[in-house]
């Protein structure tokens, strides 16, 4: 059953559909997934091509757009719009410390999670759209994770792709998470310097709090333990647009005076679990590594070894000398799992898939390089996330891909931004930039 309603400019409808668990054995388990369709007003009785909006993350569901927001705004100018919550996550059978448990034990649990990569998303994708457009394909638009996806889908399913546009999204087709951390950290020490540079009063602030935090290391109301490694993956928020402001607003209240001496304030610690808790993401973490899985090699939660070849991120070193403290970034560590009550329960299911050696090729090289998909993509010169240096190298793998370089945008320029990168990236699938 579909159900259809209103927001201002839009008609949506919820859609549901059934996908086999395993596409390799499609008689067998089947899960759901949970799509909603958007369409303009004033074209709602309108036979448009279909444009699918694939998430970043991996672990978010679609946006939750209030009428014509963001890129979507552009998008229904001429598409209607799918937009696909990916298996485990919003509505399509989420998979996270309450329902995982139905699967049995750690093993058990481990097994399903390698089928929340990529390939299985893309296959996904190509069994819901005969549904959805009758057989026709469509345009993909990727953000991040979701690029990471469009990127798939050329390798494999091609004739199912109309156009793909990708933001910020273009991943390596051959690097092991090793390669993408050792890029990473350095980008990251360069996102901190700036970020100090804009309020060079933050040096001391987030030393002041970090040497708190590992003498106390207090529980945040949701029961986060808040340590100080936890303290610096608020760094995150440096790859964002807005997020050197917020990280600053932030740590300007860490501290009040209470009768008991200085005290991490009330209002910080509930801004902080909200960012550091994985509870409406656990995918991000559980598979984050493993989307860069492609060989026999374990990930073997590679961006805690990776961070120890770069001691300048060790804040116990740090706050021994007069260095100012790093943040880091987009990097998971096994133990976030100690920390987050969110993801306590599934520590030994995360180190079942660190260890995991049986990873498949996601990316089909002679595919890609006799491409005929109309293919553009935004990639962020100086993006924390996603390396500019490995997008460019796939750009270069990609027959007829057209990139926008800039460096106008961070990582989430299309929500920052939307409608003009939208438009931007259209044109240049149609050769009219």
């Amino acid at each position: 059953m579909t159900v259809s309603y209103r927001q201002p400019g839009v008609v949506l409808t919820d859609r549901r559909f059934t996908v086999p668990l395993d596409h390799d054995d499609p008689a067998g388990e089947t899960i759901e997934l949970y799509a909603r369709e958007v369409v303009a007003s004033d074209k709602a009785h309108q036979d448009l091509p279909w444009l699918l909006y694939l998430q970043g993350g991996p672990g978010f569901g679609a946006n939750r757009f209030v009428g014509r927001q963001a890129w979507l705004d552009r998008a229904l100018k001429e598409f209607r719009v799918l937009l696909l919550d990916q298996r485990g996550t919003g509505h399509s059978t989420p998979a996270n410390r309450q329902t995982l448990p139905l699967r049995g034990g750690p093993a058990a649990q481990a097994d399903y999670l390698t089928r929340f990569r990529a390939d299985s998303i893309v296959r996904d994708c190509e069994t819901i759209r005969p549904q959805v457009t009758g057989g026709a394909p469509w345009t993909v638009l990727g953000q991040s994770f979701g690029g990471f996806c469009a990127v798939h889908y050329l390798s494999t399913a091609p004739e199912g792709l109309r156009a793909a546009v990708i933001t910020g999204g273009l991943p390596s087709l051959d690097a092991h998470a090793d390669d993408v951390y050792r890029a990473a950290f350095p980008r990251i020490e360069r996102k901190v310097a700036a970020h100090y540079a804009r309020y060079p009063q933050d040096v001391e602030r987030a030393r002041q709090i970090a040497e708190h935090l590992l003498r106390h290391e207090p529980l945040l109301p949701n029961g986060y333990r808040l340590t100080a490694e936890a303290f610096q993956s608020l760094g995150i928020l440096l790859g964002g647009s807005g997020g050197s402001h917020r990280l600053h607003f932030l740590l300007e209240q860490a501290f009040v005076r209470t009768p008991a001496g200085p005290a991490l304030a009330d209002a910080f610690q509930e801004e902080v679990q909200n960012l550091l808790s994985y509870a409406g993401h656990p995918l991000y973490a559980l598979v984050h590594e493993a989307i860069y899985g492609q060989d026999a090699r374990p990930t073997a939660w590679s961006a805690e070894r990776v961070r120890a070849e770069f001691p300048r991120f060790d804040a116990a070193k740090t706050l021994a000398g007069d260095e100012p403290l790093l943040f880091t970034g987009e990097s998971i560590h096994p133990w976030m799992f100690d920390c987050d009550p969110a993801l306590r329960p599934l520590r030994e299911s995360a180190d079942l898939l660190a260890a995991r050696t049986d990873w498949r090729p996601l990316y089909d090289r002679a595919r890609l390089a006799a491409n005929e998909v109309p293919v553009a993509a935004a990639v962020y010169h100086d993006d924390m996330y996603v390396d500019a240096g490995h997008s460019l190298e796939t750009a270069r793998a990609v027959r007829g891909l057209r990139t926008w370089v800039t460096d106008e945008f961070e990582h989430d320029g299309v929500r920052a931004s939307g409608p003009r990168v939208l438009d931007r990236l259209l044109a240049l699938t149609r050769d009219e930039a």
